[in-house]
C-alpha cells in the first residue's frame, strides 16, 4: 500500500482506484500552539463544493453549513464550483489563502486524479491541508424506470442484446464512478456510452430523464428519482447488504464478487495553512459530524456512513 507521500507525488498505478491512507500530520497537530490560530475565524469562511448543486456531497456540505457556523461564530458560504472531475473547484481552494477561511470538501475522485490526470494545476502535497474524514458510503447502481430491467443480471441482458447503444452517466471523466462502471462492464462483457456530467446531480436527472440509462451515484442524489418512481435501483455497492436497502442485493452477490463501489467524502484546507488552525477546524468538523449522523442515516443522504475522525489518526479509503 502506497504511502501518503507516494500517493500525493502521482507515484502510483493508472489503474489505482484506491487511496489506502490519507495520515494528518497528527504530530505536528497535536503539539502546535493554540496561539498560532489567534483571532481565527476573523471573516466569513468560503466551503467550495467541487460538484453541481443537489448532489450528495453538496447535500452533506449544506447539512454541515449550520453546524460549522455556529462552532466557529462566523458566516460558511457554500460555493459550488464544479467540472472536470473536481478540478476546477480544487484549483480555487488551492490558490487561496492559507489562513482556514477556505474549505474544500472531496470524493475519492481526488485522489484517483493524481493516477489518472498528466497534469494537474496544482500538487496535491503542497496545496492542500487534510481535516478530516467525513463520511464513507456504498454507491447505488440504478437504472431508468421505464427499462424493463429488475436486476443486474437483467440489465447486462439487456445491454447485450443492444451492443453500445446504452449510456451510462458519471459525475466527470475519471471520477470513482466511472473507473467503476468501466470495470464492471469489463466484467459483464458489455459495452455502453460513457456521457460525464458536472456532478452527481446533473447525472442522477439525466437518469430519470431517461437520456441515459445507468448510473453508479450516491443514495443522496438518487433517491428523489427513486420516490418519484422515474429511477429503479439495481444494486448496492458494499459487500454487504446496506441497512438502508435490505431487500436490494448487492453488486457482489448479483454475479460480480467481491465487486466493491463505495466513496469516501473528505475535507481539505489550503496548504501551508497553520497547524492550530487545522486542529480547530477538525475538532468543529467532527462536532458538526455528530450533529448531523443521525440526518445522514435517516434522510438516506447517503446510506451506511462512517463519519468523522480524530487529527490524530486520520484515513480516508476510497473504492
Amino acid at each position: 500500500m502506497e504511502s501518503l507521500n507516494a500517493m500525493w507525488r502521482g507515484r502510483v498505478s493508472r489503474q489505482a482506484v484506491v487511496w489506502p491512507a490519507l495520515v494528518l500530520a497528527s504530530w505536528a497537530v497535536a503539539t502546535a500552539p493554540a496561539s498560532a490560530a489567534g483571532n481565527y475565524p476573523n471573516r466569513p469562511i468560503r466551503f467550495v463544493v467541487p460538484v453541481a448543486a443537489g448532489s450528495g456531497v453538496d447535500i452533506v456540505a449544506r447539512l454541515l453549513q449550520p453546524y460549522l457556523e455556529k462552532s466557529l461564530g462566523q458566516p460558511v458560504i457554500v460555493e459550488n464550483r464544479s467540472g472536470a472531475s473536481l478540478i476546477i473547484g480544487a484549483d480555487a481552494a488551492a490558490k487561496a489563502a492559507p489562513d482556514g477561511h477556505t474549505l474544500l470538501i472531496v470524493t475519492s475522485t481526488f485522489t484517483v486524479n493524481v493516477a489518472t490526470q498528466t497534469k494537474l494545476p496544482f500538487e496535491v502535497e503542497r496545496d492542500f491541508e487534510p481535516i478530516t474524514t467525513l463520511v464513507k458510503n456504498p454507491l447505488l447502481l440504478a437504472t431508468n424506470a421505464k427499462l424493463p430491467a429488475r436486476t443486474l443480471t437483467e440489465f447486462v441482458a439487456l445491454a447485450k442484446a443492444k451492443p453500445a447503444k446504452f449510456n451510462y452517466a458519471t459525475p466527470g471523466t475519471g471520477s470513482v464512478p466511472h473507473l467503476l462502471i468501466e470495470m464492471l462492464s469489463a466484467r459483464a462483457g458489455i459495452k455502453m456510452q460513457h456521457v460525464p456530467y458536472r456532478g452527481g446531480g446533473p447525472a442522477s436527472v439525466s437518469v430519470a430523464a431517461g437520456e441515459t440509462q445507468l448510473a453508479l451515484l450516491s443514495p443522496a442524489a438518487l433517491q428523489p428519482h427513486i420516490q418519484s418512481g422515474k429511477v429503479r435501483s439495481l444494486a448496492t455497492g458494499d459487500l454487504a447488504r446496506d441497512p438502508e436497502f435490505r431487500d436490494l442485493p448487492t453488486i457482489a452477490e448479483s454475479g460480480f464478487p467481491d465487486f466493491e463501489a463505495t466513496q469516501w467524502l473528505g475535507l481539505l484546507t489550503t496548504g501551508r495553512t497553520p497547524k492550530a488552525i487545522v486542529q480547530r477546524l477538525n475538532v468543529a468538523f467532527n462536532r458538526a459530524l455528530n450533529e448531523i449522523s443521525g440526518l445522514l442515516s435517516i434522510s438516506e443522504t447517503s446510506g451506511t456512513s462512517r463519519c468523522g475522525d480524530s487529527g490524530a489518526s486520520s484515513s480516508w479509503h476510497s473504492t
